[in-house]
């Protein structure tokens, strides 16, 4: 028997042989758990919206020349240089039908979020739209890495497809917010302004115009009839008011005229072009862009400097 306080050299021996199996199970353990990541599983989501409003924005997104989530060099923020395509080999022949859509990088240098990318070779991504009903639209976005010289296939961890995904997102949410405010414009709109020149035609609503309203926050999107709603100037009548809010709210086409776009950015689809002197109406104003509608009702988006004030 061993002194108290003392082990015995079994006693250590056992404990050393202890701690090996411990670290022997723990570490593979480890390593399994870090190694749980999915690659290739891509993206398939519903869209609450009908495919001809969603492919459009597909397709800008497809064509826009940045592949996001994933990057070649720490300093970088996204991949550059990608251009559209038809086709792509990289991917298995796709047979279940739908709008299907390219984006490829070539010459890539090891990209981030791709599983043992250390190599040079092609990103691609494909975009697969289909309807999933009257209002419905399935989105299926899928990314994957090819070494140019072994031709071994990289499958992305999914960060490049939830990021592309939320570039669609968020255009299609721009021409919600959109839609959402032009409607809700519309009822004051239909009282205080004719059908040909957008005039006030209701004393009520000319009231409404004059209450004061709080300033909108950097980079907030808000509506027209909002923004201008600032009360009346000193020593201005409530008729001058009136014109100038109308005025204010109206802009006129530029030389040579302008695309109407489906939304703000200059490689969404062009709805249809406005020649010189079409007068708008200005429904949202950003940073670079008017949300606006024609006389014929259609909403779009055209660059604040294809536009101009009435005369």
């Amino acid at each position: 028997m061993a002194p108290n306080g003392f082990n015995s050299p079994h006693r250590s021996r056992t404990c050393f042989l202890a701690a090996l199996l411990w670290c022997s199970v723990a570490f593979p353990m480890a390593a399994r758990e870090k190694d749980t990541t999915d690659y290739g599983v891509g993206l398939i989501t519903n869209i609450p919206l009908p495919e001809a409003e969603v492919a459009p924005i597909v397709s800008d997104v497809a064509q826009n020349g940045i592949i996001r989530g994933t990057k070649e060099y720490e300093k970088d923020e996204y991949m550059r240089g990608a251009k559209a395509a038809q086709s792509c080999n990289l991917f298995s022949p796709w047979t279940d039908g739908g709008k299907i859509f390219y984006k490829v990088r070539k010459d890539a240098v090891d990209p981030r979020n791709f599983k043992d990318s250390n190599d040079t070779g092609t990103v691609a991504v494909r975009y697969v739209v289909q309807p999933g009903g009257e209002h419905n639209t399935v989105v299926r976005i899928d990314a994957v890495f090819v070494e140019t010289f072994r031709h071994a296939i990289h499958r992305s961890n999914g960060a490049v497809e939830s990021s592309e995904f939320k570039i669609i997102q968020d255009r299609l949410d721009a021409i919600e917010l959109m839609k959402k405010q032009a409607a809700d414009a519309e009822q004051e709109r239909q009282q205080r302004l004719s059908k040909r020149n957008f005039g006030i035609s209701d004393t009520k609503t000319e009231a409404a115009l004059s209450v004061p309203s709080t300033p909108p926050e950097p980079g907030e999107i808000r509506p027209e009839h909002e923004t201008l709603a600032s009360g009346t100037p000193p020593g201005e009548t409530l008729e001058e008011h009136v014109a100038n809010l109308r005025h204010e709210l109206q802009r006129m086409v530029k030389a040579p005229g302008a695309p109407l776009k489906s939304a703000p950015y200059h490689s969404a689809n062009t709805l249809k072009t406005l020649p010189k002197g079409t007068e708008v109406l200005i429904v949202i104003r950003t940073t670079y862009w008017f949300g606006v509608e024609t006389h014929d009702g259609q909403h779009g988006w055209i660059a604040r400097e294809q536009l101009e004030s009435l005369p």
